[in-house]
């Protein structure tokens, strides 16, 4: 009914009209509200991205709540983020979002969250489960709707006030994160240029992925026009950041923890933080050469925020813009409020973003580079590169294979949410990073018996 690829590490995600029937979204939605109630109870929140299959996903996801009977709290259109937030502030027994994240804008999928922690790894398998065996509760449950963007607005802005207004320009593209974050910005000390805050899901201008550096064109474009002193992007579900200095050059995410947790590090020394195995080296070392305590963990935002429990880090985050904050705030994934703390480091450094690096080392690195793979295939051919490696460099295996060469490292690793494998790589200079991709492509062709395609 549902294929078992689509269950994830950190979610449930597919091509909408392919892997996520009604039918089986109906049964989706028997199997949740299941195990909230046997886990927590039977007050579920649901919200959904203004992805085009939406409305009809949260038709079947709600029918099967009520079914098994959950009592139903829709929340309509709304970042990923708000969700998160009415969940908290609701104390709501369990929590889903309908969202395809960053992926093509023909996919959907559901996060989930129970009591105080996220559904992955073996809970979305216990889903699966349910529903291959029918194993249903059954009730009469309700629904009804509300709006919570409103106290989700007051609830971030109350924590800021910048002492300098700033030049801003930000991109939403046309995903979840426009109309919510007009309204933040028109709370703050901010002169903001607004790109593509309309929501349409068959997202007309460019994808809303600001990990991918053609999706960046108009925000590069715009800065560079007015003079702004940063630039925001977001993902089409408001739970990834992307971000632009002054001179039109993207700041990834790993550099963007650095700057957050730097002036953390201000505040509460020896503070823990957790970053994911893409993360650069300089990241780490300096880090550790401020007094904080940097961890390298898996890449994965159910992953993370688990992590984030067990060690009480204050910061976390991810290449792709996910920054995740206990310090100040609830220590979920919130693109528009990682959005306010860069704008207040600008702010308060009375310096355009570029001046939060001065001093840094200036390693040669690769964006993320994604190349198409099997579902069925991808986690072994990691398995064999790893492998392949162990017998004569050092790698760390938390999550894929990291390779550590002398001046440098290059990394391989099977995405949870596509049918992609990642790579990153980062050296002393272009021709050590050159060295390195060259002879662990060469090790993937072998494995995969295929030339490399990129995707995006």
């Amino acid at each position: 009914m549902l294929n078992p690829t689509i269950f994830r590490e950190n979610d449930i995600r597919g091509i909408a009209e392919r892997d996520l029937t009604s039918e089986g979204v109906e049964h989706l939605g028997l199997a949740l509200g299941t195990y909230f109630q046997r886990n927590a109870g039977p007050n579920v929140n649901i919200g959904r991205d203004c992805r085009l299959s939406g409305d009809r996903l949260n038709l079947a996801l709600r029918t099967g709540l009520i079914a098994s009977g959950c009592h139903v709290t829709d929340l309509g259109v709304v970042p990923t983020p708000v969700t998160y937030f009415s969940a908290m502030k609701m104390k709501a027994d369990g929590a889903v979002m309908i969202t395809g994240s960053h992926n093509p804008k023909d996919y959907n999928g559901f996060k989930s969250v129970c009591g105080e922690g996220s559904l992955h790894g073996h809970a979305i398998q216990d889903l699966l489960h349910l529903i291959q065996n029918r194993d249903y509760a059954t009730g009469q449950g309700s629904y009804r709707e509300i709006d919570i963007v409103d106290d989700y607005v007051d609830a971030v802005v109350s924590g800021f006030s910048f002492p300098r207004r700033i030049k801003v320009v930000v991109d939403a593209g046309n995903g979840t994160a426009g109309p919510v974050m007009e309204k933040i910005l028109a709370k703050l000390n901010v002169e903001s240029t607004n790109l593509y805050f309309d929501m349409d899901g068959t997202f007309p201008n460019h994808h809303p992925d600001p990990t991918v550096m053609s999706n960046l064109t108009d925000l590069v474009a715009k800065i560079r026009e007015t003079g702004a002193e940063l630039g925001i992007g977001f993902d089409g579900d408001s739970d990834r950041i992307g971000t632009v200095d002054e001179n039109g050059e993207p700041v990834y995410g790993d550099m963007l923890m650095l700057a957050f947790a730097r002036e953390i590090l201000t505040r509460k020394p020896g503070a823990t933080f957790i970053g994911e195995v893409k993360c650069s080296q300089v990241m780490y070392d300096e880090l550790a050469r401020l007094g904080g305590r940097p961890i390298m963990w898996k890449t994965g935002h159910s992953l993370i925020k688990t992590k984030m429990k067990d060690e009480k880090a204050d910061l976390a985050g991810e290449m792709s813009g996910h920054m995740f904050f206990a310090d100040r705030y609830f220590g979920y994934d919130d693109a528009l409020y990682a959005a306010c703390r860069i704008m207040e480091i600008v702010s308060k450094s009375g310096q355009p973003l570029s001046h939060q690096f001065d001093g840094l080392p200036k390693l040669v690195s690769t964006p993320e580079i994604r190349l198409e793979a099997h579902d069925e295939t991808k986690f072994d051919v990691v398995a064999r590169v790893a492998a392949h490696f162990t017998k004569t460099r050092k790698i760390v295996d938390v999550d894929g294979a990291r390779v550590i060469f002398p001046k440098g490292w290059g990394l391989v690793r099977a995405s949870n949410t596509q049918p992609v494998l990642v790579m990153r790589f980062e050296a002393e200079s272009q021709a050590l990073l050159d060295e390195y991709r060259a002879e662990v492509e060469e090790v993937l062709i072998r494995e995969t018996g295929a030339p490399l395609h990129e995707t995006h």
